[in-house]
């Protein structure tokens, strides 16, 4: 076991924030994984916060990290079994979550092609329930595997378990902090049901000049339309949408649509409407901002970035004054999706 002292966390995030932890060993399994602990016990009492950190493309440093930076690296993916309509795939929580997509879209396993290009690992996936262009984790999901901190235990969860809400799970409210992710299994079609009615798929579909759908193309057509819109967090840094869509009350829809016309909105189901949280920044006047290092890209009002050296405060402070002014010009209330530290 490794452990790494002072040590810079740039490269191991999206947004490439200069922060450090004051250490950082990482793990493979539940074998290395409980050496670590053991050593996080045995160290001062100041010293004992831990953070589990996997892809690091959630996340936005604002501050050096007192503690204990814990590296998931549990790899290795795995048919479990299969019966006449599914196949069970697992796969360890460290194995990056783009690759491990395309990986099953290469076998024939249908249901993850509209996740392709997500940045990550797959153990974050069912943290927030990760979701884009109509279809949501909790969609493919069958189980997980994670262990409890304090009770060394290792405990299955299924989808009930997870609680799976909009960009939300157990691990961020009641279990946050609690349990580290150790795998995830996934319940793949072996005969695809296509998603292709939500954002601009079939569109781009039609522009491939597809003539027979595959799980392929559409997988194609998702990155092709992620790569036209947001950026590329090895060229400038990012983590990715950084606030979530807010849902509203219908009533409140019908108000705002009178005051703004154009305002866009979905219906979740006949009580309420989840707005675009991209087109309220934007028509705050914020796409393309920049402030020194830090702004709000250009091309999708969702994704703050960092074009060199902003500091994670600079990103959060920009943060807050897009959620102020949203709030002081609609009513209403952006959440952060990105977690803070």
């Amino acid at each position: 076991m490794e452990i790494l002292e002072n040590c810079s966390l740039k490269t191991f995030t999206s947004f490439g924030i200069s922060a450090t932890a004051r250490y950082l060993a990482s793990f493979e399994d539940t074998e290395s994984l409980e050496e670590i602990l053991y050593a996080v016990q045995q160290s001062s009492l100041k010293e004992q916060s831990t953070l589990v950190l996997g892809g690091g493309s959630n996340i936005l440093f604002t501050q050096n990290w007192n503690g204990w930076v814990l590296k998931n690296e549990i790899a290795g993916i795995t048919l479990q079994h299969e019966d006449p309509e599914y196949i069970y795939v697992k796969a360890g929580a460290g194995e990056n979550w783009h690759q491990f997509t395309q990986y099953c879209i290469e076998q024939g396993w249908a249901g993850l092609e509209n996740l392709s290009l997500i940045p990550g690992n797959v153990g974050a996936s069912p943290m927030q329930n990760i979701g884009a262009y109509g279809v949501e984790l909790r969609d493919v999901f069958w189980d997980l595997e994670a262990y409890h901190k304090q009770d060394k235990q290792v405990q299955t969860f299924t989808s009930t378990d997870c609680a799976f809400g909009y960009r939300e799970s157990v691990f961020k409210n009641r279990y946050r902090d609690q349990f580290i992710i150790l795998s995830v299994t996934f319940r793949l079609r072996k005969q695809p049901i296509f998603h292709i009615q939500y954002g601009a798929i079939r569109e781009e579909l039609e522009k491939m000049g597809v003539q027979d759908l595959s799980i392929r193309q559409v997988a194609q057509a998702v990155m092709n339309i992620r790569r036209s819109k947001l950026p590329d967090p090895a060229q400038i840094g990012n983590a990715g949408s950084f606030f979530k869509n807010p849902v509203v009350p219908r009533e409140k829809f019908q108000v705002l649509k009178q005051h703004f016309p154009e305002i866009v909105g979905h219906a979740v189901d006949e009580n309420s409407v989840k707005l675009a949280a991209g087109w309220l920044i934007e028509s705050c006047g914020w796409k393309g901002y920049r402030k020194g290092d830090a702004g709000c890209h250009e091309k999708q009002a969702l994704v703050l970035v960092n074009y060199g050296n902003a500091s994670g405060k600079e990103i959060y402070d920009l943060s807050q004054e897009i959620l102020e002014s949203v709030l002081f010009k609609f009513g209403v209330q952006l959440e952060r999706e990105v977690n803070i530290i």
